[in-house]
């Protein structure tokens, strides 16, 4: 599947002076003992809403944090605060009741709420078509107070849920400002020759979709590997020996990763980090026993990938060399991501573990021309594997592939509520 950004509204496209708008954002955030992390979504979310103020927007935000029954599954008062040290924005601990509709009501123009986590309702998860969605409670309700929708959540554009296919059902839509450079930097993400994919992480099956897809596509021109796929393509080719334990939790990977094998494009790695007496210790692949598990790629590793990379016209990282949670095994990530900025090559880095490393390090994190740090990882990974994005296809324009010739503005309108009274009623 690919996505154009011409295939889809924009914020420019939409006069929202005075004008009620549902934004979908993502907030979801790591969670430490209770406390919400502050993370790069939070603060360029801000940045849209900010936006949007300036255009006297009446902004109501929706979001999630963490899913029911796991202790990250609390509730969007940490967010707001989060929030409010970049923008101008209350919390509304309630979602479609009476205290949520009164303060939609009670907005001002170039004010903006953060309405209660969405997963907290009951139908947001569950799994059914746009359509259906777009019939639920959350989408019915929240959709009578408002004219228009815009998501500007890539990172939750592979899921299927209410507040992100619902609303575009019965709502003027677009993508917001952060969406946007997403889909921009995802355009790009080919353009120039040789393309060098770096992937790590500890998905191996994700990743080997990608691999599929793009090794199909013809759209790679090396892949190097590392964190567990990198492990999975030492294993498969025999320089490394496994336990009875790796082999049996990787076997599928490790089928697929040998017919991947063939086409002559995948680099493993030749050195690794090990962990003795808690220590970091680096060791060639050969010499790793069975009962050693690879927690970085190795001085030597580097030194190869970095050599690939700076000969590269674009690069696309996604997911960490190693074991980022302990200091002495981000040193790998660290290397190649100082290669990556080094070179001249077009690159996009993905979210998550790979981006947080860039605080770690020296770098201009701002976006340019030359480069972009996604705020996604699994709507990432489903992107560059080719697969379908419920919460784009929504979005996508049905009437026309081209731009809209002038701005959509609904002053003349009927007010969306009494449109949805007799059809949805």
């Amino acid at each position: 599947m690919v996505y154009k950004l011409e295939d889809f509204r924009v914020m420019d496209d939409f006069v929202v002076d005075g004008k009620t708008v549902l934004l979908r954002i993502d907030v979801n955030s790591t969670v430490i003992n209770g406390e919400v992390k502050l993370n790069e979504r939070i603060v360029r979310h801000a940045d849209t809403i900010r936006e949007l103020q300036a255009k006297n927007a009446r902004v109501v935000a929706i979001a999630h944090q963490g899913r029911a029954g796991k202790p990250d599954f609390l509730p969007l008062e940490q967010h707001a605060q989060l929030l409010r040290q970049f923008v101008d924005i209350s919390y509304v601990p309630d979602i479609t009741g009476e205290a949520a509709q009164n303060a939609i009501h009670a907005l001002n123009d170039g004010e903006a709420i953060l309405l209660e986590n969405v997963r907290m309702d009951p139908e947001e998860t569950l799994k059914r078509t746009p359509d259906r969605h777009s019939r639920s409670q959350l989408v019915r309700t929240l959709a009578a107070h408002a004219d228009y929708f815009i998501n500007d959540a890539f990172s939750v554009a592979h899921r299927s849920h209410a507040s992100i296919v619902g609303f575009p059902r019965v709502l003027e839509s677009c993508v917001g400002r952060q969406m946007e450079k997403e889909l921009s930097a995802l355009e790009k993400a080919h353009a120039e020759r040789p393309v060098v994919y770096v992937l790590g992480g500890s998905k191996p099956e994700d990743v080997l979709d990608v691999m599929a897809f793009v090794l199909r596509a013809g759209t790679a021109d090396a892949i190097l590997t590392t964190g567990v796929i990198g492990n999975i393509f030492m294993y498969a080719d025999g320089a490394a020996l496994m336990d009875a334990e790796q082999k049996k939790k990787y076997l599928v990977s490790l089928k697929r990763a040998k017919k991947l094998m063939t086409s002559g494009k995948i680099l493993y790695p030749v050195d690794v980090a090990v962990e003795l007496e808690g220590k970091r210790e680096e060791l060639n692949v050969r010499k790793l026993a069975p009962d050693q598990h690879a927690l970085d790629i190795g001085e030597e590793t580097c030194g190869i990938y970095r050599e690939i990379i700076m000969n590269a016209g674009t690069v696309i990282m996604k997911g960490p060399a190693g074991m980022c949670e302990k200091p002495q095994f981000v040193e790998g990530t660290k290397a190649l991501l100082k290669a990556i900025i080094a070179s001249d090559a077009f690159h996009l880095i993905g979210g998550g573990h790979t981006s947080s490393v860039l605080d770690m390090i020296d770098i201009e994190r701002m976006d340019s021309q030359k480069g972009y740090v996604s705020l996604a990882g699994g709507a990432l990974l489903m992107y560059l594997a080719g697969k379908p994005l419920p919460g784009l296809d929504v979005l996508r324009m049905r009437r026309s592939r081209a731009r809209l010739s002038k701005v959509v503005d609904t002053t003349d309108k009927e007010p969306f509520a009494a449109q949805i009274g007799n059809t949805m009623g």
